[in-house]
This record gives C-alpha cells, sequence and structure tokens, in this order.
C-alpha cells in the first residue's frame, strides 16, 4: 500500500500545482525583522529596491489553500519534533518556517541554537522544536587513505534523524558541482571507487539509498515524511526565453502555468525513486511554482554569497509559499 499510495499522493498534488495560478495578495508578509532570518536571505536589508516580489501568492483553480496559521501549527504539533534534512535550500525554507511560526507568537520564549551540523528553534511554550541537519548528499562523505569518498550505499547519518516526528528531507543542488566547490575527492557504487561518474546515475543511486533507509526505518504511524522536492535555479535565461540574462533585475514572475525548458530531469528521478516505496513519504511538488518565480532570487542582494546568487530565495519570500503547502499537508 506504501508505494501505490505514494505514486497517487504524487499524481494528485502535482496536478494541484499546475492548477494554481500567480495572484497578487493584499496582505503583506510580517516577519520581515526577526533573528530568525540569515542577512544571506534578507534581500530588503541588503538593499533590494523593488518590493513587488513579496506581493504574489499560488491561489489553486479548484479549492482553496488555507492560510498559514502559525499557533494551529504549534498547538497540532505540541510536544513534538520536526526535522528538515539537506542543504542550504533546506537551511532556506528552515528559516522561513521558524519566522512565520514566530510571526505568530511573536511573545513566546524561543530557544535559538545554531552550529554548522544541526541547528534549531524551540518555542518553550509548546515544546516544538525545529531543527535543521545540514547534509548536502543525504548519503556519507566518509575520509579515507585516498581522499574524502562520496559513497552512494551509505547513509549512516540517518541515526541522527530516528525519533523527529516530522521529516523534510531534499538533496539535488551538490550533485552537479564540480571542481573547488565540490566536497568529495572519489565517489564509491557499490564496490566500484572511481574519480567521477554521471551525476545524475549518482544522484539516482543516493536518493536510492536514502529511500531504502526510510523503507527500513520509519514507522508512519509515528513519523510524517516529506520530501521538499526540486528547487530550480534561474541563471541561464534561455530557459525561459531570455537570451543573456540571470535572474538579476526581474521584477516578476512568468506567466501561464508552464516553465518554457520543462521539468528538470532530477525532478523526475525523484518521483520514480519515490513511487518505488514502499514507506509514505509526501512530495512537496514545489518545482513548476518556483520555476515560474525568476524574480524570487537574492541575486546581488546577498552578502554571504560570492557572484549572483540565483539558488536560493529571498526572505520572506517564495519559501513561505512552500511552507504553506507543507502546513495544508501536514
Amino acid at each position: 500500500m506504501g508505494s501505490e499510495y505514494s505514486l497517487v499522493f504524487l499524481k494528485l498534488l502535482a496536478l494541484f500545482i499546475l492548477l494554481q495560478s500567480l495572484v497578487v495578495k493584499t496582505e503583506q508578509t510580517v516577519y520581515n525583522e526577526t533573528s530568525l532570518k540569515d542577512s544571506e536571505f534578507d534581500c530588503i536589508k541588503n538593499g533590494r529596491p523593488d518590493k513587488q516580489y513579496l506581493k504574489y501568492s499560488w491561489q489553486p483553480d479548484s479549492c482553496s489553500l488555507p492560510r498559514f496559521n502559525g499557533l494551529d501549527f504549534l498547538r497540532r504539533w505540541k510536544g513534538k519534533k520536526i526535522m528538515f534534512v539537506g542543504d542550504s535550500l533546506s537551511l532556506n525554507e528552515w528559516q522561513s518556517l521558524c519566522c512565520m511560526v514566530h510571526a505568530s507568537v511573536p511573545k513566546s520564549r524561543t530557544k535559538y541554537v545554531r552550529t554548522e551540523l544541526v541547528s534549531s528553534v524551540t518555542f518553550e511554550g509548546y515544546g516544538v522544536t525545529i531543527i535543521l541537519y545540514h547534509t548536502v548528499y543525504l548519503v556519507d562523505i566518509v575520509r579515507e587513505k585516498i581522499g574524502r569518498v562520496l559513497k552512494l550505499d551509505s547513509i549512516n547519518g540517518g541515526n541522527a534523524w530516528m525519533g523527529a516526528d516530522m521529516l523534510i528531507f531534499n538533496t539535488w543542488h551538490w550533485w552537479t558541482h564540480t571542481g573547488r566547490s565540490q566536497p568529495w575527492d572519489y565517489v564509491q557504487d557499490g564496490t566500484t571507487v572511481r574519480k567521477d561518474m554521471d551525476r545524475l546515475t549518482a544522484f539516482y543511486r543516493g536518493l536510492s539509498t536514502w529511500a531504502r533507509w526510510v523503507d527500513s526505518n520509519i514507522d508512519n504511524s509515528k513519523t510524517k515524511v516529506f520530501f521538499q522536492g526540486i528547487s530550480p535555479t534561474h541563471y541561464q535565461g534561455r530557459e525561459w526565453s531570455s537570451k543573456s540574462k540571470t535572474c538579476y533585475g526581474e521584477l516578476g514572475p512568468l506567466t501561464g502555468s508552464r516553465y518554457p525548458a520543462g521539468e528538470p530531469v532530477a525532478a523526475q528521478i525523484l518521483k520514480k525513486v519515490l513511487s518505488s516505496m514502499k514507506k509514505q513519504v509526501y512530495l512537496l511538488d514545489i518545482t513548476t511554482l518556483s520555476q515560474l518565480r525568476k524574480d524570487g532570487h537574492p541575486s546581488a542582494y546577498s552578502n554571504d554569497h560570492s557572484g549572483m546568487d540565483c539558488s536560493h530565495w529571498c526572505l520572506p519570500g517564495l519559501p513561505d509559499t512552500w511552507n504553506q503547502l507543507l502546513y495544508a499537508a501536514s
């Protein structure tokens, strides 16, 4: 039943996303000033002059997406641990959720812990802890005599994820990194160790290892599992029919419900892996709605990113929509 249910949910949620349209919202996002948000995502503080990107919201054509209610979220998850597991896109969504919840209960006592590997915000009056576990591949990188080895069939880091009541996983962006930005020297697939391999194949192998870990270790009656979905970049203007452009200077989203360049292959691989799983994993299918938001990146208005940042998202901004979907599904 697990894989069947996951596949049905994937199809329904994908349809749900495509039936949405962008509308201008009248209310303004209320969490701009907060210590829970990294300066690299604070586009307003970093001097971004336009504010129109804050005014777009996703509206389903056939139903109403519930408005995020942080107090209701805390009451429903009272005494629970919610954990984001992934790279800096997980950081993006984790900070968005913490800020959205805090804006609903600004006088609530909070405990904020930040380290390189694990960070958390605890809303002490409700016993809710929202955690970020930083791992860019989900599978392990192990230091051996030959150097740093990316092991596609090893996921010992998963021991730290046990016991969470909600898990939101994410990986993709680092699978394409090469050169100095690549944090490994060799990749191991089974017993074969090589200097490199096809990155989409490696992504599929690593994601399949994660899927087996979930199937073997997660009890769906105790833990609800989500996958954050594939967040797109906007470094190549030709993808949306605009030659020699990046996201810099983009003041509005694309119109329509489809992205000219189509669905990324990584998103297709993700859906293939999820549909084969025994346990229930809910996909937050954010790809298409995020592809249309070429205006939502920090671009030049990030103080912690070399060059142009067309990968992460401004806060407040698009990740708030991701968390609105998470709220509706949780």
